[in-house]
């Protein structure tokens, strides 16, 4: 039994008068890979709604975070996430100043970077509850969610740090606010987000999910960090995967902000979303039925659970593959569809793998084809 947070008001305009948009039912509320006994997992209605007065679309029952974060599924596998903190780093160690809190610091990844580059940082504190990294003498752990009543001994941090965590926050601009009032005037957020406009316009499945509670795209994140009282000093776009942005603490006093209403716009972005997959997986359906090559289905994660939620036939499905050595051996949360490194193709003739994996295609078929089996067709 899972007891929702219910979120009936607008994160954007505080409007309650929210429109349902459309509703996953029963989907898995974990988007990692588990051990334990299938029975043992959560399934939730994820009901999608807009807001008239603004076109921000949001989730209206959220998740206990405990339950949702119930283990660390993210290590920043590949190529593209490699590519993706080496460039943050750069821009956090060009722009920061003080020491450092880093709030949600996963992998740990980005902030070794960050302390491999730079010589006149003193401390690096994470605040993540569930880190994959060793404390170091410069590099520190708190074991928590980010919050209001967040305490540290040291008086010396001028940055706060995020890399993709703002889309995971359930109420963004009190999550702004919490950051603002943490900081000294002059203090600087500086933070990598995934730029969910081009992900979901182009039909890419881990735009918004459970744990990516809203489609905040760069035009609402303006708006916020300018209600919250930030200015942007400096913001750059990663490829299309996210937009960086350097924005300063100033001193301000309230002011009636414009914001358009895209309500048709985003509402017909969201609805051809879904006509787009419920068309596709019919489509891979019939190709899967009609076929008597192996068929395999990339990514342990949402991308996955997405396609089989809308209908994907997962009887057809020999394994799940992922480059994840921490999904490896593991079974896709929700199903009992087995996951296996990739390697596992070079062992069939002409095996199928179905990959929407977004951004990452080109990164999965180039090393598969090159790497394990040239034959692989890819649907």
């Amino acid at each position: 039994m899972i007891n929702f947070i219910s979120r009936t008001n607008s994160c954007v305009t505080g409007n309650t008068d929210l429109e349902h948009l459309y509703t996953f039912k029963d989907f898995p509320i974990y988007m990692g890979c588990t051990d334990k006994e299938i029975s043992n997992d959560l399934f939730a209605d994820m009901s999608w709604s807009i807001d008239p007065a603004c076109g921000f679309i949001q989730l209206t029952k959220l998740i206990p975070l405990d339950i949702l974060y119930m283990d660390q599924h993210m290590d920043a596998t590949g190529a593209t996430w490699a590519r993706y903190n080496s460039e943050l780093s750069t821009f956090i160690v060009k722009n920061f100043d003080g020491d450092i809190l880093e709030i949600g610091g996963g992998s740990g990844k980005l902030a070794n970077l960050i302390l491999a580059n730079t010589g006149n940082l003193n401390k690096y504190i994470v605040v993540e509850p569930n880190p994959m990294f060793e404390e170091t003498e410069k590099l520190k752990v708190v074991k928590t969610f980010f919050n209001e009543n967040l305490k540290l001994e040291e008086k010396t941090v001028r940055t706060v740090v995020l890399s993709q965590v703002l889309e995971h926050v359930y109420d963004p601009r009190n999550f702004l606010t919490q950051i603002y009032n943490f900081l000294p005037i002059g203090g600087k957020f500086i933070f990598g987000y995934p730029n969910l406009e081009y992900l979901f316009s182009n039909k890419y499945t881990n735009a918004i999910n459970f744990e990516h509670t809203f489609l905040m795209t760069e035009y609402f994140v303006d708006y916020l960090l300018a209600e919250s009282g930030f200015k942007i000093l400096t913001k750059n776009n990663y490829e299309n995967h996210s937009h960086f942005y350097c924005v300063e603490k100033v001193d301000f006093e309230k002011n009636s902000i414009i914001l358009e209403n895209k309500y048709d716009y985003y509402k017909k972005m969201f609805n051809d979303y879904i006509n787009y997959h419920l068309e596709l997986v019919n489509e891979l359906n019939n190709k899967i039925y009609e076929t008597d090559n192996p068929v395999f289905l990339f990514g342990a994660h949402i991308f996955s659970q997405y396609l089989l939620s809308f209908g994907l036939n997962g009887n057809k499905i020999i394994n799940i593959l992922d480059n994840s050595p921490i999904k490896q051996g593991k079974r896709l949360y929700g199903t009992n569809i087995k996951v296996l490194s990739p390697s596992i193709l070079s062992n069939y003739k002409q095996p199928i793998v179905i990959l929407k994996a977004g951004l990452y295609n080109k990164e999965i078929m180039d090393d598969i084809w090159q790497n394990i089996n040239k034959q692989t067709l890819f649907i």
